[in-house]
């Protein structure tokens, strides 16, 4: 396949899809084996390390991402362990302070940086600050697509004009075409400047998705832009068939990947979010056995300050044979960050 570029904002070229045959299912999953958000085996330990104060698990695993060419791994780490650096700066900061110039640090400053000002009223001028930092991270390893999606992350929160944001879009998919994180942060970038237009966003995830190989990530793209539309009381109605297709060929990315694995978990539980609220209770009650064990604060977080317990409820009611008004109860009208009820998804899956 010759790699091209989706340029933005959207193509309008039809999707092409093909039903998945059905496939078996794993043992139905103990309910106390569950764990939010947790580590893959290779960050479990770096994790561990950084609690001690050492920083060094953390620098060798983002150089091995970064020798690899393992840009979706380096994307996920530099984020959770920016997260970790969040709530427990000391290791991070002895870090920095040691290896000033290590590729590794330097993309865990900018999404750091970027974290730590994205929920403030200020959010905008504050991101300002910031742009040195992902700059430096972009110049340690040119052919690194992850400070290029801070990047994107960035405009969106400074509410950048759509050419600036082209630019970046187009310098982050020359060093990685079927980059996932680069593509989710151009769909969120279209879903907040293009409020309500969910027919652009489905239009530039289908055509990202057909471009992209068949074990891509990028292939779930259609269904976060289902999401959003699920999610948002505005805009015009995207019909079922649409939604249908999406769901489908997020499914059908998931039957190729792992079963109870925490790698494609964000994908899964997305999904089986969809799938709940277009009631395809079957497919929803196979992804659940494919989740296994794997739950995500997002999107159980947009409808319960208990995701772990809401998922398990959701898991529970699905593998016991629940449907119709069983399961429709556990997915209301995802709530505001102030306890208020609201449409859109808004920043909560930054």
């Amino acid at each position: 396949m010759v790699d091209t570029m989706v340029p933005l904002p959207a193509f309008l070229r039809p999707t092409r899809m093909t039903r998945r045959a059905a496939r078996p299912v794993g043992p139905t999953p103990a309910a106390d084996d569950a764990v939010l958000d947790a580590p893959d085996d290779r960050l479990s330990p770096v994790l561990v390390a950084a609690a001690r104060g050492e920083y060094a698990p953390a620098a060798a695993l983002l150089a091995a991402t970064r020798a690899a060419g393992r840009w979706e791994d380096r994307d996920g780490y530099a984020r959770r362990l920016a997260a970790f650096a969040h709530a427990r700066p000391e290791w991070f900061d002895a870090w920095r302070a040691a290896a000033p110039d290590d590729p590794g640090a330097l993309l865990v400053a900018a999404q750091l940086a970027v974290d730590r000002v994205w929920y403030s009223p200020a959010r905008a001028e504050l991101l300002r600050a910031v742009s040195p930092l992902i700059t430096a991270a972009a110049r340690a390893d040119d052919r690194d697509p992850v400070p290029w999606r801070i990047a994107l992350d960035h405009a969106r929160g400074s509410k950048a004009g759509h050419r600036y944001f082209e630019e970046l879009w187009e310098a982050a998919v020359r060093r990685a075409p079927h980059h996932y994180g680069c593509h989710v942060a151009a769909l969120r970038y279209l879903g907040t400047f293009w409020h309500g237009s969910h027919g652009e966003c489905f239009d530039f995830a289908e055509r990202a998705a057909q471009d992209a190989p068949a074990d891509s990530l990028v292939q779930a793209l259609p269904v976060r832009a289902a999401f959003g539309y699920l999610t948002d009381l505005c805009g015009p109605e995207v019909g079922r068939t649409r939604l249908d297709a999406a769901a489908d060929r997020a499914a059908d990315l998931s039957g190729r990947l792992p079963a109870a694995d925490p790698w494609p978990a964000e994908v899964r539980n997305k999904l089986l979010y969809v799938l709940l609220r277009l009631e395809r209770w079957d497919d929803a009650r196979e992804q659940a056995a494919l989740i296994g064990p794997y739950a995500t604060s997002f999107p159980w977080t947009l409808v319960s300050d208990d995701p772990l317990g809401h998922f398990l409820r959701v898991r529970e009611a699905l593998l016991a044979g629940g449907a119709g008004t069983a399961l429709t109860g556990l997915i209301p009208t995802p709530r505001r960050p102030d306890g208020g009820r609201q449409g859109s998804s808004g920043g909560h899956d930054h």
